[in-house]
């Protein structure tokens, strides 16, 4: 059996003070199941396929173990699914913390307003077009980085099978539309993506044509959540220096500001057409 070798990308993120309590608490129940199992770490490192130093690691909490290593475990120490059914926590550790309380925010929002300028949103990436974004980024990130962030971006899409569903309104920018990321055949991929989503019935999908006179989002995107209790959070590149804001005063700026940019896009019928007619063109 080969054994996995240390490697950059699964390391706890000391400030991620939840991800580091999953990840010790992780670590300490496997270190006592293996004592109690009168094993040595090297002996289990041998079991399961880890080094004896990556043993120590993940049981002190500073190494996020792989799915495979918590699934090995659990057989070498009969646990009967316990130990694998760690996963669930252990795998949110691995997105990103901003990632994660993005995803917290979107998961209880009713209504999701989204304007993006430079590229087709995260929310409807395929995982192709996320990874070729990711592996064109300077300086480059590693293949396990690429991995992790493509993961986490896929996760957030979850928000389309919520039920009940949230209101989600979209409006982008043609020109990234046009840019052929990944090649040809991703490109393809990702306007029959856009199709899709904007098919269905509680999402909006509308397209800013380049011709279209100036208008409020050329600062950059803009987000807007809004949640059951009536308050809302948002953010803007050009406003509050970019910061998240939920002061009722700023957040009926942004909300003019959105407001505006979905009246001066194209209606969602002629949106999908428009995006119908770039994928015959392709």
């Amino acid at each position: 059996m080969a054994v996995e070798t240390d490697e950059s990308g699964w390391e706890v993120d000391p400030d991620d003070e939840w991800g580091v309590a999953v990840i010790t608490t992780v670590g300490r129940q496997l270190k006592l199941r293996r004592e109690a199992a009168g094993m040595r770490a090297g002996d289990f490192g041998v079991a399961v396929g880890y080094g004896e130093d990556l043993v120590y690691k993940v049981e002190g909490g500073k190494r996020i173990p792989r799915q495979e290593y918590l699934d090995r475990a659990d057989e070498v120490l009969g646990a009967g699914g316990l130990i694998s059914a760690a996963w669930e926590d252990v795998k949110k550790v691995r997105y990103p913390k901003k990632v994660r309380e993005l995803v917290k925010l979107e998961g209880k929002a009713v209504e999701i307003g989204i304007y993006e300028c430079s590229s087709v949103h995260g929310l409807l990436q395929t995982p192709e077009h996320a990874r070729a974004l990711m592996e064109a980024a300077q300086p480059p990130y590693s293949a396990d980085d690429v991995q992790r962030m493509v993961a986490a971006r896929m996760a957030r899409q979850s928000v389309f099978e919520r039920d009940p569903a949230p209101s989600i309104h979209f409006v982008l920018e043609e020109a990234p539309l046009r840019r052929p990321v990944g090649g040809t055949m991703v490109k393809q991929q990702q306007l029959e993506r856009l199709l899709e989503v904007g098919s269905l019935n509680h999402v909006s999908l509308q397209v800013m044509p380049t011709n279209t006179e100036a208008h409020p989002g050329v600062d950059g995107k803009i987000e807007l959540l809004k949640f059951p209790d009536g308050t809302a959070v948002g953010r803007s590149d050009g406003a509050f220096n970019g910061r998240p804001t939920a002061e009722p005063r700023e957040l009926r700026i942004l909300e003019l500001r959105y407001g505006t940019i979905r009246a001066q896009a194209l209606p969602p019928r002629e949106s999908l057409a428009f995006i119908e007619k770039l994928l015959g063109d392709t």
